[in-house]
């Protein structure tokens, strides 16, 4: 008891000390213009339990809107994450930190995700990002894709046929993030087989789910159990790894096979190759970026379409157009998903109502001005997603699906930004368009399905999930 006591006053005095700290730090300011409105909430803890929350009960929303109609609507002050932020709002917004990467914002990453990644070069997360950026274009652009489409036709083929046929009723959050993973592993590393895939995803909804936490580092919570998985994943992928150089020394191996092998072959500007433990955070990067994003995608494309018998309709046929046009055992082209045109339509909406991304954190790396407020040098600063998605000026009548937004030009520029924009705009844009349409024209050209749960909640956590995994009963199609 003694001990507790002594902690709880140890812990008082922190609070004490951090908030004289912060209201100091706050109005010693000389910047020309007043802070951003807002409030700070808790010394240390901030807003983050709100912000959090918010999307924990399946509106997170709530947090962006609520503060925009009593602040600011293109920008107020808030304190998430350990870090006092600014919360950039609108397509206004989004335009002025797209424009001004690496001119006055950078990016920046929770000290969660730098203790999930700890790098063996003790560079930060931003650091690596960099170096994965330069790396990855020859990997994930359009022309460099198409020679893979066959090959996830032909993993989604044996997903749909192990995992939803002959069975009357399927989870689908699960399987979507088993088809993705599958995916993921195969071009990333080409680990194939199943039970193998199986044996690296089940540490990765862990870690998800941890990635993006208050950093406490205490048994049980969240990011205590996120830095468990990540050791458990590199530890798996350091033994893939040590595999891989042995037959690539053996020839067993191709050195264009996949990213693993270019990692293992490639040098820096001073001839150095990566060390192992770099290669294992690199792909572990790697693949919670490659199959976590799209995995909701494509639950929520499975949870609209069956909302919407119209709208399935209208893949429906589509999609058979395609099929129709194959012979037998042909796998998708590239020419086939240039066709797709409606289906991406109507995934770009489930994008706009259910974007895996949330927001992203960038830095000010110098005082500057926006909208007649001072962004002080080193400030966290966040931009929304819903902050346009759901905004009726961006998008009229927003909770409405409609997927002929996309029609032509499509929407204004700014608003519509699932996978960020800029010069961080999601490399990975073009290879998550296509493990989409593949995934739709495998589901359609099977089933018609009806949600079980007709009013499931949604959890953001940090990316929306069917809080019951999304069941569905199946009607398999006659000449399927």
């Amino acid at each position: 008891m003694e001990i507790f006591y002594v902690t709880l006053l140890s812990l008082f005095v922190l609070l004490v000390s951090l908030s004289f700290h912060f209201l100091f730090y706050k109005n010693k300011s000389t910047l020309p213009g007043p802070l951003p409105p807002g409030r700070t909430g808790w010394p240390m803890v901030g807003e983050s339990l709100q912000f959090l929350s918010a999307g924990w009960k399946g509106h997170p929303e709530k947090f962006i809107f609520d503060r925009m109609a009593k602040y600011s609507s293109n920008v107020f002050r808030s304190h998430l994450l350990g870090e006092p932020a600014a919360v950039f709002c609108g397509a206004i917004g989004n335009k002025f930190l797209f424009s001004n990467e690496n001119k006055l914002v950078q990016a920046w990453w929770p000290d969660s995700v730098n203790k999930v990644f700890p790098s063996s070069n003790q560079t930060s997360s931003k650091e690596e990002a960099i170096k994965m950026r330069k790396m990855l274009p020859n990997f994930l652009k359009p022309e460099a894709l198409q020679r893979y489409i066959g090959l996830m036709d032909q993993i989604a083929q044996k997903h749909f046929s192990s995992g939803w046929e002959n069975r009357e009723q399927v989870e689908v959050f699960p399987l979507a993030k088993n088809y993705t993973f599958w995916l993921a592993s195969r071009l990333f590393v080409s680990v194939e087989d199943p039970i193998e895939v199986a044996k690296l995803l089940e540490p990765f909804n862990v870690l998800a789910s941890g990635l993006i936490s208050v950093p406490i580092d205490l048994p049980g919570t969240p990011f205590n159990r996120a830095i468990k998985a990540s050791n458990q994943v590199r530890k798996m992928l350091i033994s893939i790894i040590k595999q891989r150089k042995i037959d690539l020394a053996e020839g067993k191996a191709s050195p264009t096979q996949d990213i693993l092998s270019h990692m293992l072959l490639t040098s820096d500007e001073n001839g150095k190759f990566m060390h192992e433990l770099d290669i294992a955070d690199k792909i572990l990067g790697l693949l919670i970026g490659g199959h976590d994003t799209a995995s909701s995608a494509c639950t929520f494309i499975v949870k609209f379409l069956g909302e919407l018998p119209e709208i399935y309709e209208g893949v429906y046929k589509e999609q058979m157009e395609i099929a129709n046009s194959k012979a037998p055992g042909e796998f998708l082209n590239w020419e086939d998903i240039q066709k797709m045109k409606y289906s991406w339509n109507v995934a770009c909406e489930v994008l706009r109502l259910a974007p895996p991304l949330q927001g992203a954190f960038r830095e000010a790396l110098n005082d500057f001005m926006f909208h007649g407020f001072s962004i002080p040098k080193g400030w966290k600063i966040y931009w929304s997603v819903n902050s346009t998605h759901r905004n009726p000026e961006c998008f009229p009548d927003p909770l409405k699906f409609d997927p002929s937004r996309f029609d032509g030009s499509g929407p204004a520029p700014y608003t519509f930004v699932p996978f960020g924009g800029g010069p961080r705009m999601c490399p990975g844009k073009e290879y998550a368009r296509l493990e989409i349409l593949v995934f739709m024209h495998n589901l359609v050209k099977r089933f018609k399905w009806e949600k079980i749960i007709p009013n499931e909640k949604i959890v953001v956590d940090p990316m929306p999930i069917p809080e019951k995994g999304l069941p569905v009963r199946l009607y398999p199609h006659i000449n399927a």
